[in-house]
């Protein structure tokens, strides 16, 4: 075994940095083993350098990141603060200076991965970022690496575990949104604000860097649909039991059936209870592989949380740790398909949409129309009246999602049509 040690600069000592500390401390022998060298935590840039740490020395506190991913002797940068700038500067800074970078920046990847790929390259180094999609479950190097020999035409999934655990208890106990939210909060599961998870702004990032790998093309944040779910009702929920469904937030990409361009979105849909992403309960993730050689693979398990995300840190470390010895680079980026990413239109699928309608003959007829006019075929309706007001409830076979946006632009203009209560797609059949 070497006996020089490979150092490492932490940039972020919060809930997720300071459990990458403690591990590299604990297991610093097995580590070590593993790798072929030992490792040494040879600084931690952090904001606030007053804050009691245990276990990390005070001389290896820094408030100066930038000085610290300079300083020549640095093997490995370990960047977990999150954000856009200052991490985009400090990573292609270490770059620069000879480190190879472990993220869990899923933010800066999904807005601005091809810059880190072209920095990392220019300067023969890694760039590694496991722990930026689905905490600890081995994902990214799965799709990178385990099946790069394959054909993926579809990555589905829960990956941010925030949005499960509300729509979790919503189907489970019959709690509406804000009452799930409240005890989301309480038990730590939400951030004070949530709207990034809620909103579906974490899930969109994760979808973006699924998308590009899977689909060997980049793909950026501003390519994903996204539609958040606090919308979702608790009749959506009592609507998607009659079908045999659950409700869950869903991060979607696909490749067209021509294979021409592919689609990413994040949006929540009904799923069958049969299909295996509808058992996953509370804050666990799950993401579903549709490949043309694998089948059907799923990766599950935590997605969040300190422990969970440092073990993907630590476990990119010791690759990228063996890189070094070895003097050579993992996969960099693979964009050669250069794919263009469909609009939102054009993902074919099917909808649920509940109606708001009078109770009266001939409204069932006049919303036949309306679908028919605009090609939407109907695969079942169910209708409810009492006292001159009705629900109606239209299920649809799988068309354009331009299509169905035109229907219900239709419907709502129909004097008939009190309402769109509700619209939701179908996934997973």
């Amino acid at each position: 075994m070497r006996t020089r040690p490979l150092k490492v600069a932490l940039l972020g000592c919060g809930v997720v940095g300071s459990e990458v500390a403690r591990i590299m401390t604990t297991h610093a022998d097995d580590l070590a083993a593993r790798i072929g060298a030992p490792v040494e935590l040879a600084g931690v840039a952090v904001r606030r350098p007053d804050k009691v740490r245990g276990g990390i020395p005070a001389e290896l506190i820094t408030t100066d990141a930038t000085a610290l991913v300079k300083r020549g002797d640095i093997d490995v940068v370990v960047e977990v603060i999150g954000g856009i700038e200052p991490a985009r500067s400090l990573i292609t800074t270490a770059f620069e200076h000879g480190a190879s970078v472990v993220s869990a920046n899923k933010a800066l990847l999904a807005q601005d991965g091809a810059t880190l790929y072209a920095a990392a390259e220019q300067h023969g180094q890694d760039l590694y970022y496991e722990a930026a999609v689905a905490g600890a479950i081995p994902l990214i190097r799965p799709l990178r690496e385990s099946l790069a020999g394959d054909k993926i035409n579809r990555v589905m999934g829960i990956v941010n575990g925030t949005t499960n655990f509300i729509l979790d208890k919503m189907d489970n106990s019959g709690a509406g949104y804000s009452e799930a939210l409240d005890e989301a909060t309480a038990l730590g599961y939400a951030e004070a604000d949530p709207t990034a998870d809620v909103e579906g702004f974490d899930a969109a990032a994760k979808a973006a860097i699924l998308a590009g790998i899977a689909f060997h093309t980049r793909v950026r944040l501003d390519d994903v649909y996204r539609e958040g779910m606090t919308e979702v009702t608790a009749a959506d929920f009592a609507s998607a039991k009659q079908m045999g469904c659950t409700i869950k937030l869903l991060a979607i990409c696909e490749r067209a059936a021509d294979g021409e361009s592919v689609t990413a979105r994040v949006h929540p849909a009904m799923i069958p209870l049969t299909h295996p992403l509808a058992s996953v309960r509370e804050a666990y993730n799950a993401v579903f592989v549709e490949a043309d050689a694998a089948g059907q693979l799923m990766f599950y398990g935590p997605g969040a949380g300190g422990a969970p995300t440092a073990s993907a840190v630590l476990g990119d470390l010791v690759a990228v740790c063996r890189n070094k010895l070895n003097e050579a680079t993992g996969p960099g980026e693979s964009a050669y398909t250069q794919l263009p990413v469909s609009p939102m239109g054009d993902v074919v699928t099917r909808y649920h949409i509940s109606l708001d309608v009078a109770d009266k003959p001939g409204v069932l007829a006049q919303v036949a129309t309306v679908f028919a006019e605009h090609g939407v075929s109907i695969d079942t309706v169910r209708q409810q009246g009492k006292d001159g007001e009705a629900s109606l409830v239209v299920v649809t076979h799988r068309a354009p999602d331009a299509a169905l946006s035109g229907t219900v632009e239709a419907l709502r203009k129909l004097d008939t049509v009190r309402g769109v209560a509700s619209i939701m797609r179908v996934e997973g059949e």
